[in-house]
């Protein structure tokens, strides 16, 4: 893959994970009751949901600092795709259907971040010899 193209696309999603969880952190316990109160009606533990509306913006966030900067971008690619599945699953369990276009183009974006290579503008680069 071109290397500007691979950075475009890694610049993107890093963006919108990184938006994501900066804009929820400063208002974690009204996003938090926000979610526990749309899973009230799933399948899910309130416990578990709790534990997941605190955790997501913190991975959210930290996903997509990594992914801008170019560092562990591979390891923080797989991350962002396994936080995708998680919210498809949640997303299925509410029938939210809504959200599933959003996740599904993250999750591919993900796959393509881990299936080609072109960090050439990476952290990254500064681990290799």
């Amino acid at each position: 893959m071109n290397t500007y193209a691979y950075l475009l696309l890694r610049l993107a999603v890093g963006v919108s994970m990184f938006g994501h969880g900066l804009v929820r952190l400063p208002k974690l316990d009204a996003f938090s009751g926000w979610m526990v109160d749309s899973f009230k009606n799933s399948l899910l533990p309130q416990a578990l949901v709790l534990a997941f509306s605190y955790l997501l913006p913190v991975a959210e966030f930290s996903i997509g600092l990594m992914l801008l900067l170019g560092l562990f971008a591979k390891q923080a690619a797989f991350a962002g795709g396994i936080v995708m599945v998680l919210l498809i699953f949640g997303s299925c369990l509410t029938e939210n259907w809504d959200f599933l276009p959003s996740q599904l183009l993250h999750i591919i974006v993900f796959v393509v971040l881990l299936q080609f290579s072109g960090n050439s503008y990476a952290i990254d680069n500064l681990f290799k010899k």
